[in-house]
């Protein structure tokens, strides 16, 4: 039996039903096989795979949407075949939930083991996998091998050491998720070598699923079906968990199983309200001792959509009291997966860029009007600080008019950052968080916090700003000092002592005083970026006497420092071998006058 639209699997399925006298809404006799291309299937309650020949297929980003309100009742020893991608390095995690469990008869959603990824070789064939001893941490595309070592899964828990050993066996509940390192080689079934390509087996998972979780700490989890889900409807609604999302992300150029090697971090991710895309701020990478702990800071990761969650997706959530929250088939989407955006680590090529999705062609078992999203961005400030030249912790500013300056579950990030080194944070009641929404005004101030275990050096500037016309001028405001920084168009450099400082510090968005000096000086140059000649220009028209002209990167590296300059009335230096991108020029007088000016380069 194969098929393309939905309509006519209903069609051939009225005869089975009338012929084998089963309860079913759709049923699949032995030797049969349903095949869905790049289309959903719709089945509003239960499925039955009958015999362990009764197959349904979904190939090229079809899915299985179901619409029970209850808990599962499928049932039969076939499969459910769906194939998703992971890294084809075998250095580095992909966080998973599979979308099946193991093939048994009975009523219900069962245990996963990693037995059932399968080897892809056609379009529906597959060879099993070859499943290595527990010493070997090296894992192949082609054949598939997988190193069962890296299979753990993290229950309630905020400790490193509390992550548990899954290896081969089939003891993943469902709504567990679990990390998994990626294969080296090329794979067969996918010759362009960027992913390897997995296809996971068994009965699907549908239904109301039961995740555990205690206050302030993590369990690994994601999404559990054949479908996409509407992620911020899930956080939204579970008002057990705090309604954030975390997902891992890896510096891909480090090649090591030695986690004191290892660099990556958690982005994370914010529902704001339901009518938004949402919000992601990126990864702050860190590096590890060999215990697991953070240290040094060392990167930062990519900007992603994240409100819906691709088949296969595993993030953390962290819980507000002891308890459980639900994964329910109301949150289950069709979200068609563009070329790349169904892998579970994200590719390269993808970095940085928010992926669109078409809100008229939704199709959910909620019935959510998804037309009435705000597909723009929710307004925004995006704040990178370069923490002792190192790695970038970035922060977002929102604006939202139902928020507060409290926490706001769904809209206000905890850090997931703590035991770092150097970090830099909003402070909301006295807590860390790398997202903080508020209902913007001008004279709004939004407290900022640093904390760093030996005397450290921070650049804090704003990336961007996003659909934010309310915002003209930003500042960072010493109040010890009561002096004003202009962060929107230069960065600020601090030196910092041991310690954590959560009082001193605060973004402002107009001063207290007229800034007299800086404006001054700002008088005297004109900087300015030449794309035609591929140069940064400064005009210095009053002949001031220039000690240096720094040029650096929007998160604060030095990309040139230009010394003793003297008096001239015009310097151009090349920017000829610099990426696309916003920089920033500073120059610093004989009289100890700094200006610093944000320029666009286009090569």
């Amino acid at each position: 039996m194969k098929t393309k639209l939905l309509k006519k699997i209903v069609l051939v399925l009225t005869v089975f039903l009338f012929q084998f006298q089963v309860s079913a809404q759709m049923f699949v006799g032995p030797n049969s096989y349903v095949f869905a291309n790049n289309e959903v299937v719709y089945i509003k309650q239960n499925l039955e795979l009958q015999a362990a020949t009764s197959i349904f297929y979904l190939r090229d980003r079809a899915q299985l949407l179901q619409g029970s309100t209850v808990t599962s009742t499928n049932a039969g020893l076939g499969s459910l075949s769906i194939l998703q991608e992971g890294s084809t390095n075998n250095f580095h995690y992909n966080y998973w939930c599979s979308p099946v469990g193991r093939n048994i008869a009975g009523v219900g959603n069962s245990q996963f083991g990693i037995t059932q990824l399968k080897d892809v070789t056609g379009v529906t064939t597959f060879n099993e996998p070859l499943i290595l001893p527990n010493n070997n941490y090296n894992g192949t595309s082609s054949p598939l091998a997988i190193a069962p070592f890296w299979i753990n899964k993290l229950i309630a828990t905020s400790s490193y050491s509390s992550w548990i050993q899954v290896g081969a066996n089939s003891t993943l509940n469902v709504g567990e998720g679990f990390t998994m390192k990626g294969t080296s080689g090329i794979s067969t079934n996918n010759p362009t070598g960027r992913s390897q390509q997995y296809d996971f087996r068994g009965k699907p998972n549908d239904g109301t699923i039961l995740i555990p979780v205690k206050p302030a700490q993590f369990t690994l989890t994601g999404n559990p079906y054949p479908s996409a889900i509407d992620l911020s409807a899930f956080l939204a609604e579970q008002t057990n968990c705090t309604g954030i999302a975390y997902f891992w992300e890896q510096d891909a150029t480090v090649n090591s199983h030695f986690i004191a090697d290892y660099k990556g971090g958690y982005g994370t991710f914010a529902p704001g309200s339901l009518g938004s895309v949402g919000i992601y701020t990126p990864a702050t990478f860190y590096s590890y001792d060999g215990a697991g702990n953070q240290i040094a800071n060392t990167g930062m990761g990519g900007v992603y959509q994240r409100r819906f969650v691709p088949v296969g997706q595993g993030f953390l959530i962290a819980g507000n009291m002891n308890g459980f929250i639900e994964m329910k088939n109301s949150y289950r989407i069709f979200v068609k997966e563009t070329p790349g955006s169904s892998t579970v680590l994200r590719t390269t090529s993808s970095k940085n860029k928010i992926q669109s999705v078409n809100m008229d062609q939704m199709q959910s078992i909620s019935g959510f009007d998804y037309t009435t999203v705000n597909v723009t961005p929710t307004p925004q400030i995006r704040f990178n600080t370069l923490m002792d030249n190192k790695g970038v912790r970035q922060l977002v500013l929102a604006s939202i008019p139902e928020a507060t300056d409290g926490v706001d579950r769904g809209m206000d990030a905890l850090s997931s950052g703590d035991a770092s080194q150097a970090d830099v944070y909003f402070v909301i009641d006295n807590s860390e968080f790398v997202i903080n929404t508020v209902n913007f005004d001008v004279n709004k101030k939004i407290p900022l916090g640093f904390k760093n275990t030996n005397a450290a050096n921070f650049k804090i500037t704003v990336k961007e700003i996003i659909n934010f016309t309310d915002v003209n001028s930003v500042y960072l405001h010493d109040k010890v000092n009561n002096t004003y920084h202009d962060i929107k168009n230069d960065f600020y450099e601090l030196e910092l002592i041991a310690g954590q400082n959560n009082t001193q510090f605060e973004i402002t968005f107009k001063t207290e005083n007229s800034l007299a000096v800086e404006e001054a000086t700002a008088k005297n140059f004109l900087i300015f970026q030449d794309n035609s000649a591929k140069s940064l220009v400064i005009n210095n028209p009053f002949l001031k006497e220039i000690n240096t002209c720094s040029f650096y990167d929007v998160a604060g590296k030095l990309i040139f420092i230009k010394n003793d300059l003297g008096a001239a009335s015009t310097y151009q230096f090349s920017t000829a071998g610099l990426g696309d991108g916003i920089y920033i020029a500073k120059i610093m007088t004989k009289e100890k006058e700094t200006f610093g000016k944000k320029v666009i380069v286009k090569n």
